[in-house]
């Protein structure tokens, strides 16, 4: 498909787990002639949850659109759309992953985005959970995330400062360059 005629379309859906909810709207899309272009989905607690952005012509994303709402009342869920661009290439920024290990406390997730936000570096993508320790069974708390690190920032010293902040609020943490 030429980029002239691309059209994006991004879509968030929940709704009560079961078997073949990706299958309807996969297929849902593929009978509009629209390409899954980037999605995550993930199972909480009973709860399906995705967020999914699809490209095609003008004339496939109207018609993905207005069949979304009989789709969401078909499986239960509730569709929210948006129409969107392609997001330019990040130019002048190194994309960083960073992994943090914990106890579990409230607050963490603040206080880690913060530190990001507050230097003007902007968070891509990010997925936290919680489990249980081995051995203790005490609540652990781990953080994945993405980051673009502008070029103006001196990457030692946003390292070296992201570790003094972990260590002050006994956070394992890892920040390297991102590998796909």
């Amino acid at each position: 498909m030429k980029p002239e005629t691309e059209h994006f379309l991004v879509l968030s859906a929940l709704g009560s787990d079961r078997a073949g909810i990706i299958d309807e709207l996969a297929r849902a899309a593929s009978d509009t002639r629209c390409n899954i272009a980037d999605s995550r989905m993930v199972v909480m607690g009973l709860e399906f949850a995705i967020i999914m952005m699809v490209s095609g012509t003008w004339d496939a994303i109207a018609k993905l659109e207005s069949q979304l709402p009989a789709v969401g009342r078909r499986l239960g869920l509730d569709i929210l759309s948006r129409r969107t661009e392609q997001r330019p290439a990040q130019k002048e920024s190194i994309p960083y992953s960073v992994h943090v290990i914990a106890l579990d406390n409230p607050g963490i997730v603040h206080e880690i985005a913060n530190f990001f936000a507050s230097q003007g570096i902007n968070i891509e993508a990010m997925e936290t959970s919680t489990y249980a320790a081995p051995h203790t069974g005490s609540q652990m708390f781990a953080l994945s995330m993405t980051v673009n690190i502008p070029g103006r920032v001196h990457i030692a010293s946003l390292r070296e400062n992201f570790m003094l902040f972990c260590d002050d609020r006994n956070l394992d943490a890892i920040i390297e360059p991102y590998k796909a």
